[in-house]
């Protein structure tokens, strides 16, 4: 994982994927004109940020897609991008952890307010951290306050020494109960905490039995027919079509960076696809995938920190689900990805309706200026393509 600018400034902000038991798979049918040329605009805007390749995927409440790529595969070739390409979702597979937990909430396994230690006795402990003070909804909601320590890399040289170690999900919690937890009581404020949901998958694992990929896969995946979404493990590759990954460290130092196993390889191995992603945000949202009792409960928001307000602004954080703001009013649901060179925001209607992804493959971290610049940008896609320049937006 990369610890650039990025993961430092948003602490690796962003995963999801799905559909549902009986529904047929959307079939694509042509857009709006109108709704397409902003689409296109809008990945042509990114892409000229200097990202290598764009591609973008938005589905309207009628079932019409509209699809657009820019820029290219691989800037070493100038293969085009696949409107079709894989992409490792990062970070937006929290909402996929999160669903599995409020499903084995809803079926009485597990409540919400169960501690840490009930599930995981003695694994939180050491420098002021304590698993019998933290409860499942403040790892769902980054509001245990528990510190993150992930390795990564901030230079090329780093990323070639490391990109193929492996990790196992006790190690890095060992290395965040090495530091002492925010200056905050659990539940009193908000931090963004990729431990907290390798903690999430160990609980699902001890309630289930089950690796919390082969739980989110048999609850999810397979009975929603999302068959474009992949659990890699420790597979340092993704499946074809797919663009090249690249970090951009600062002028005359953008490295490839696809090959590589993501250092939490349990939650961040997910591979998917713009349709996949769609899919799974519009059956989430719809109430496909959870009783109305635990969606409720995941749309329950606080206010995520200042400096995450950068990223988001006006944003509130549910449980493994972000609500941001619309500029027609209202507001949307999402859970950005960024890792390992590839950028995905996502978003949709509350009512499931209308949703779009884009997916960047490439990640400029080097300065705080070329972030926000390709988080706004690819922001704008995804309100435009959400409001869709009518009043029939939620």
């Amino acid at each position: 994982m990369a610890l650039t600018l990025r993961k430092r400034l948003a602490m690796a902000v962003g995963a999801a994927t799905l559909l549902a038991t009986g529904v047929a798979p959307a079939v694509a049918q042509p857009a709006d004109p109108s709704h397409m040329e902003q689409l296109r605009r809008d990945t042509a805007a990114i892409q000229a940020l200097g990202i290598s390749g764009v591609q973008a995927r938005a589905i309207g409440p009628d079932g019409r897609q509209s699809v657009a790529t820019s820029g290219t595969a691989d800037p070493n070739t100038d293969h085009p991008v696949s409107a079709d390409g894989y992409f490792r979702m990062a970070s937006t597979s929290k909402t996929l952890v999160a669903t599995v937990v409020l499903q084995l909430e809803a079926e009485g396994r597990l409540s919400l307010n169960d501690t840490v230690d009930q599930w995981l006795p003695g694994v939180v402990r050491g420098n002021g951290n304590d698993g019998s003070k933290i409860s499942i909804r403040q790892l769902l909601q980054h509001t245990s306050g528990i510190r993150d320590d992930l390795p990564g890399y901030t230079t090329p040289n780093e990323y070639y020494r490391q990109r193929h170690n492996v990790y196992e999900p006790e190690q890095l919690v060992d290395l965040a109960m090495a530091h002492e937890p925010e200056d905050f009581p659990p539940g009193e404020d908000w931090a963004y905490s990729n431990t907290g949901y390798v903690l999430l998958a160990m609980i699902i694992q001890k309630v289930t039995g089950h690796p919390a990929h082969q739980e989110i896969g048999n609850r999810v995946l397979r009975p929603l027919g999302l068959d474009q979404t992949w659990w890699m493990g420790i597979a340092p590759t993704l499946p074809r079509p797919h663009a090249q990954a690249y970090q951009f460290f600062g002028p005359g130092s953008r490295v490839d960076v696809t090959d590589q196993i993501p250092v939490d390889y349990e939650n961040l191995s997910w591979v998917t696809t713009t349709r996949d992603e769609n899919r799974f945000l519009r059956a989430l949202l719809d109430g496909r995938l959870l009783p109305a009792q635990q969606l409720a409960k995941m749309k329950q928001t606080v206010p995520v920190s200042a400096e995450v307000q950068q990223l988001w602004p006006g944003g509130r954080y549910g449980l493994g689900l972000v609500e941001r703001p619309l500029g027609c009013g209202g507001t949307y649901w999402s859970h950005e990805g960024g890792d390992g060179g590839y950028i995905t925001l996502n978003g949709v209607t509350d009512d499931g309706r209308r949703s779009a992804v884009v997916s960047m493959s490439e990640a400029r971290g080097d300065t705080l200026e070329h972030i926000l610049d390709q988080e706004n940008a690819a922001s704008a896609l995804i309100d435009h393509a959400l409001c869709d320049g009518d009043s029939s937006t939620p």
